[in-house]
């Protein structure tokens, strides 16, 4: 029994990570991978064996799937199906679904049985490192953290610009917007779930021994983002709504700064060494930045409705904040895209063809000599000049 955090495994490291992950609607850290478990061996003389048999058969198939999963979810990839014709993604949600009730079995009332089964998860990031706990709320936890994951891998797939049925450029439906919201929503609550109800079941030891992954900081970062997305979405509804007012654009604006300002905190201090860690804190810092330049935008929109001379100076003092937010924030998206694993290939702009100038001058020639200087009129006046 006890923890073992961080552990090397050998032979486990060669998966070869993506340079490039594509389009990047909501940015996923790696998937957490469960490795095999022997349930018979370590239950089989305490619960009944229908209970044993439905706890491997279940967690046999995540297995399974996650480990396929894993291979694809960081491909840019508009639908990934299964030879049934379904999600992977929505079949494995649901296999999760399933395990979760039987798994919390283990922990009911305090059993002692949550500690008789050593679970070990790897994350995608770094699968030579092997976290192992004898203890089924980090089980649960990790359950939690993979549900919460993959809806958001659902949300980013649905926010992918696709092809209209009219032909013309890409774009992301409303019903795909809508629905994306919802996804957001049930992400958080997942995570929320963790910090409120499982965290607290774990000793202060063990917490701290828990893969960065799932760090309280790290949790509440991954929720607070999945709110604050959900916000963006509906902002973005509003804009396109001739309803939707300036006070209500402002207010969901603002809302998504307060959400972005709270992942950023929880997250920034975090030691994520690795790559797709980095690229997470680069993500929150770019979403913070342009929600502060939407926030500034609407409110500066509002203030200069006003009809003093102080309204109209505060005003014009949002909206450069705004247009200098604006500029923060294509440079911290640009530096998000970049780092590795890249979200879009940059390549340098081609050279212009040469096309000859259409457009030519009207040719102009200065017009004859008005006739008033002709005549008499010329020879006097020339007579004088002498």
């Amino acid at each position: 029994m006890g923890c073992f955090a961080s552990t090397p495994k050998e032979g486990g490291g060669n998966r070869r990570r993506p340079s490039n992950i594509g389009e990047v609607s909501v940015f996923v850290p790696g998937l957490r991978i469960p490795k095999p478990v022997d349930f018979s061996q370590c239950l089989g003389d305490h619960v009944p064996k229908t209970i044993v048999d439905g706890l491997s058969a279940l967690r046999t198939q995540i297995v399974v799937m996650v480990g396929h999963e894993a291979l694809t979810v960081t491909r840019s990839r508009r639908k990934s199906a299964t030879q049934h014709g379904g999600s992977t993604l929505a079949d494995l949600q649901q296999a999760l679904e399933d395990y979760l009730p039987v798994l919390l079995g283990l922990v009911k009332d305090g059993s002692p049985l949550q500690h008789k089964i050593q679970f070990a998860w790897v994350n995608q990031e770094n699968v030579a490192e092997e976290t192992a706990m004898s203890n089924a709320w980090y089980e649960v936890s990790s359950v939690l953290h993979l549900m919460a994951m993959l809806s958001l891998s659902q949300a980013n797939l649905l926010l992918l610009p696709r092809i209209s049925a009219d032909g013309y450029q890409p774009k992301v439906s409303d019903e795909s917007r809508r629905a994306s919201v919802d996804i957001f929503l049930k992400a958080a609550g997942y995570l929320d779930c963790v910090v409120r109800h499982v965290f607290p079941q774990l000793s202060a030891e063990m917490r701290r021994n828990l893969p960065v992954d799932l760090a309280e900081g790290v949790i509440r970062a991954l929720s607070l983002q999945a709110l604050g997305q959900g916000v963006d979405i509906q902002l973005g509804m509003a804009i396109d709504s001739a309803k939707a007012t300036l006070a209500v654009k402002r207010r969901l604006a603002c809302e998504m700064v307060k959400y972005w300002q709270q992942a950023q905190d929880n997250i920034m201090n975090l030691p994520l060494s690795n790559g797709w860690g980095e690229k997470h804190q680069l993500f929150i810092k770019w979403k913070y930045v342009e929600a502060k330049a939407a926030a500034y935008y609407y409110h500066g929109l509002i203030l200069d409705e006003g009809n003093t001379e102080k309204s109209h100076g505060m005003a014009i003092a949002a909206l450069q904040a705004a247009d200098e937010y604006l500029k923060e924030s294509k440079k911290a998206c640009e530096a998000f895209n970049m780092a590795p694993p890249q979200s879009r290939i940059m390549e340098t702009a081609p050279t212009l063809p040469d096309f000859a100038l259409a457009l030519k001058p009207d040719e102009y020639q200065l017009p004859p000599v008005h006739p008033c200087w002709s005549g008499e009129n010329t020879n006097s006046v020339e007579q004088g000049a002498k």
